[in-house]
């Protein structure tokens, strides 16, 4: 049995949900977001909550239940209040900059290296080295923070590159002095 699907989900006041088929509507003040039910799994809307029940017959349903519900509950989330993403450049003269929905970044290689955001997610700078990711699609938001995480990953010596704020990188010895005894 699902604990997590068997949990139900409760929607907020100014998120509406629609069920037509299999497709699944979330709409909400930070934008509209859709998910298309794989088979096995029942969705019930209610005026303030959404149940998710999974069909006997299919027989992978009891793990598709868990994974619908999370993907419903982080729609209706974010529509509702949004997720962030913060990212720390760090590096001597590694900086970043916005441009409408392109990111410019400045990372050690000859030339600048310009990211364009999807559409649905907003970036910041805020002091050339910290970067806000803000996006209502919590999957969509994690993938651009992990494209523009990859550019330049931290490397383990000094630490410098792209990570998240909340990172801790492992740092290697570098090599200890020659002929030291």
């Amino acid at each position: 049995m699902s604990r997590v699907g068997k949990a139900p989900i409760k929607v907020g006041a100014g998120v509406k949900v629609a069920l037509s088929g299999q497709d699944v509507k979330v709409e909400g003040p930070k934008g509209k977001l859709s998910f298309k039910l794989p088979g096995g799994v029942i969705v019930n809307v209610a005026k303030e909550e959404i149940t998710i029940g999974r069909d006997e017959t299919f027989p992978k349903s009891n793990a598709l239940q868990g994974v619908v519900r999370t993907q419903i509950q982080n729609m209706v989330t974010g529509v509702s209040t949004g997720f962030q993403k913060d990212l720390d450049i760090v590096g001597v003269g590694y900086r970043a900059a916005t441009k409408g929905q392109t990111l410019s970044l400045t990372i050690g290689f000859s030339h600048p290296v310009d990211f364009k955001l999807p559409e649905g997610i907003a970036c910041k700078v805020e002091n050339n080295t910290h970067i806000v990711l803000t996006g209502s699609d919590k999957m969509l938001l994690g993938l651009t923070a992990d494209k523009i995480r990859g550019i330049k990953p931290p490397e383990p010596y000094q630490g410098k590159g792209i990570r998240y704020t909340d990172e801790h990188i492992v740092r290697k010895a570098g090599k200890s002095a020659a002929g030291s005894k």
